[in-house]
């Protein structure tokens, strides 16, 4: 079983990436399965905290502002995992599972996300 808790905000929720990593075991739900569609970011990002969830997005952009937003306001969250949209399934899917990929940002317990080089996060 994967140590990592995945919550799959709206525009990550592929149902490919879906089947992928729960065949590779990954504890994982999505906004449809917690029917919390629609809900802004900052909710869905305290919602993953709440269950103690990593939020997963393609949404770079905000999610790296509103993570800035919760340093700023030293409040805490489950962490946040970023990547484009671009990547296939099976690179998301390395990314998540190896959470070294180059292009893969991630912040567990509100330490700082990575920087962007080329028009994409790399992980620090």
């Amino acid at each position: 079983m994967s140590e990592i808790r995945l919550y799959l905000d709206e525009d990550s929720q592929d149902q490919s990436l879906l089947r992928a990593l729960r065949a590779r075991q990954v504890d994982v739900t999505t906004v449809n399965e917690t029917q919390t569609e629609g809900l802004i970011d900052e909710e869905q990002l305290r919602l993953a905290a709440t269950h103690n969830r990593v939020l997963y997005s393609h949404n770079i952009g905000d999610f790296c502002e509103l993570h800035s937003e919760f340093l700023v306001r030293e409040e805490s969250h489950a962490g946040i995992a970023l990547i484009s949209q671009d990547y296939s399934v099976g690179e998301q899917v390395r990314a998540i599972m190896e959470r070294e990929h180059p292009s893969f940002a991630v912040s567990i317990n509100t330490q700082r996300l990575g920087r962007q080089v080329d028009g994409r996060i790399e992980s620090r």
